[in-house]
């Protein structure tokens, strides 16, 4: 068993499950949706970016394409969240709310993306 291999997928299957306890609700219900949870899946959703920027592979280098992907959507969301807390005076409105909830989804296909990629590499090295 290689630790740094458990770390690197504990990371990923923590981002994917977080985004999916996030995502999960129905999308226009600010109720349904935390911004400490969002904030949660952004922080480890860096942190399992950062761990695959030392693999030197071809999957390494489609892990980190879409870990990245995660990060912009996830980290847009915060943005909308923060702007329409903060800057407009509308607050927040169940509009605001489905676009949080939908690039919060598009982060989590990434993320599924990712956990399916790191299945597949686990089944290759087996062989």
């Amino acid at each position: 068993m290689n630790p740094e291999k458990v770390v690197f997928g504990f990371f990923i299957v923590l981002a994917l499950t977080l985004n999916f306890g996030f995502f999960v609700g129905e999308i226009d219900n600010p109720a349904h949706h935390h911004v400490y949870e969002l904030f949660a899946v952004v922080v480890i959703n860096l942190v399992a970016t950062i761990l695959k920027f030392g693999d030197r592979t071809q999957m390494g280098a489609v892990l980190l394409a879409t870990s990245l992907v995660a990060v912009l959507q996830l980290l847009a969301a915060a943005v909308v969240w923060g702007a329409a807390e903060h800057v407009s005076n509308t607050g927040m409105t169940p509009v605001v709310m489905a676009s949080i909830v939908s690039l919060s989804g598009g982060a989590m296909l990434a993320n599924v993306v990712s956990v399916i990629l790191l299945v597949i590499e686990t089944v290759m090295l087996r062989r």
